[in-house]
């Protein structure tokens, strides 16, 4: 490439040709950037060093596999004995021996712990698209469950859009979690997850369906419970489906501001004063319920103010994505028929919980995310995000200073090969954001070649937006005068987390070969 080619003009113009065929930005099909000549430019090579610059949780597993496990299995590759894979923070213990450039504080004393702790027998379910939420995030990073707790995974649908199936596959896990009630499970907890999965779909009708099967679900399951003996607590992660369109009246698509309702259902407390607070009050709450001392660590306070709930047996069902709306025709909950919900609403005592923002350890004004709200929930206090991190390490300038990503450069300087950047575009998802390869690619002065390898949003970003974005990174790339945008696929297919690898193998070959389309500059 001719000094002063950046990349990103070229593949803002793929994107756009790929708008005209359909395509979005979410589920964009892999497209790498050739020479003259059809020959790939800047693929991933044994010998590199790669800084994987997303920051979550489950989404960045199954990449991150493809290119470290040595024993991986998904599908067919060759393993690069010597190619240097980093990640900027641990989200799985699978990879705990990878460099890690902000390595994570496990939560102290998270809700499952303590329970495990008094021989309490607990079950932890959910649809394998949350599955992750309901342990490894409500467990406080622990990936092995607690003695005592039994993890159920139920398959979310595959081979089909989220928006042609908006029940998702609800009514399994409500059948799983009427099971464990059967079972006298001294603590539930469930995530209904068609508000997130369906709020990120661009389908009213779609949205509205998702909303009416909750409400009914809910109420079949609360119902059953109840006969059961048990204590029943709803209220969700953070907002996303309630909000049916933006402020130019497009499809609203990703999580909100909103703040998420809390309800105590329990027959024979109906006089039970709630008041307001957050996410990390409900432990708190369930501990209080059970008669169990909250640890020092929880500095969250129970939500009940006035009127004893005592009970051995608690369910805790967290409805994804499923924030308090504005109440008219441009909320989800407000249009769709939920009467059941409502009925839950008038009846028990409820409040209203802080989940985004400095309420669960995000930027001030920042959307709540799965994550942070399970993360949350789980610890019974405010857990700092890394997010938040690695803002203030870029902010106060020791990012800068980070061992890990200094060390990636320099092994790239001495052996003269590239350090390839695999980023999110994207300023505010929770997965990441650009601000980091940006970052890392002020610091990599003096590196050969800095390669860096894109996956479209579609989420917390608008739709159609790539092109912009594109652009803008590549004038900032050139204020720089290094860095060149060498390939790009959809967020849907490099970032998946139920297990379908014939979607990784597309990321992984467009990235390690250049196959499937090419654009060139």
């Amino acid at each position: 490439m001719s000094k002063g080619f950046h990349g990103g003009d070229a593949l803002a113009r793929a994107v756009e040709s790929a708008y005209r065929n359909n395509q979005v930005d979410y589920s964009m099909p892999p497209m790498a950037l050739v020479d003259e000549n059809g020959n790939a430019v800047g693929k991933i090579q044994d010998g590199d060093t790669v800084i994987f610059c997303c920051r979550r949780g489950e989404r960045e597993i199954e990449l991150t596999e493809a290119f470290t496990d040595p024993n991986f299995t998904g599908f067919a590759r060759k393993h690069m004995k010597d190619l240097l894979f980093a990640i900027l923070t641990l989200y799985h213990e699978k990879f705990k021996d990878l460099p890690i450039a902000f390595a994570p504080e496990c939560v102290d004393t998270p809700l499952a712990q303590v329970l495990s702790a008094h021989g309490i027998r607990q079950f932890h379910c959910a649809e394998s698209e949350k599955f992750a939420h309901v342990t490894h995030f409500f467990n406080g990073g622990h990936n092995a469950p607690f003695p005592g707790e039994d993890d159920v995974s139920i398959p979310s649908p595959k081979g089909v859009a989220f928006d042609q199936v908006p029940e998702l596959h609800l009514p399994k896990v409500c059948e799983r979690v009427k099971q464990a009630i059967n079972d006298q499970y001294g603590f539930i907890v469930a995530n209904f997850a068609n508000g997130d999965v369906i709020g990120h779909t661009s389908s009213t009708e779609a949205k509205l369906t998702a909303v009416n099967a909750v409400s009914e679900y809910v109420h079949e399951v609360t119902a059953h419970a109840k006969t059961k003996g048990y204590t029943i607590l709803i209220t969700a992660d953070h907002g996303n489906i309630e909000t049916l369109r933006d402020s130019q009246g497009k499809p609203h698509v990703a999580h909100t501001t909103s703040q998420v309702p809390f309800l105590v259902v329990d027959p024979r407390h109906e006089s039970i004063v709630l008041r307001d607070g957050k996410l990390a009050d409900v432990s708190p709450t369930i501990l209080k319920i059970l008669g169990i001392e909250k640890p020092a660590l929880m500095q969250g306070e129970s939500l009940i103010t006035e009127g004893g709930v005592h009970n051995n047996r608690v369910m805790l069902l967290i409805l994804d994505g499923w924030g308090i709306g504005s109440g008219d025709e441009n909320d989800a909950l407000f249009v769709a028929d939920t009467e059941k919900w409502d009925a839950l609403l008038t009846r028990y005592p409820n409040c209203r919980l802080d989940a985004s923002g400095e309420a669960v350890g995000l930027q001030a004004g920042k959307a709540g995310n799965s994550e942070a709200g399970h993360t949350n929930l789980g610890a019974g206090r405010v857990v700092l995000q890394d997010d938040v991190r690695i803002d203030n390490a870029i902010a106060d300038g020791t990012f800068e200073k980070n061992p890990v990503i200094l060390s990636c450069i320099e092994r790239a300087k001495e052996n003269g090969r590239p350090l390839h950047l695999i980023a999110l575009l994207t300023k505010r998802s929770s997965h990441g954001s650009i601000d980091y390869p940006i970052a890392i690619t002020r610091m990599a002065e003096g590196v050969k070649d800095v390669f860096i390898h894109i996956i479209f949003d579609g989420r917390s970003t608008d739709p159609g937006s790539a092109p912009a974005l594109l652009r803008e990174l590549d004038s900032t790339l050139s204020s720089i005068g290094r860095g060149v945008i060498v390939d790009g696929v959809g967020r849907g297919i490099a970032l998946d987390r139920d297990l379908n690898y014939d979607k990784i193998k597309r990321a992984y070959c467009s990235m390690t070969v250049g196959t499937e389309g090419n654009y060139k500059r």
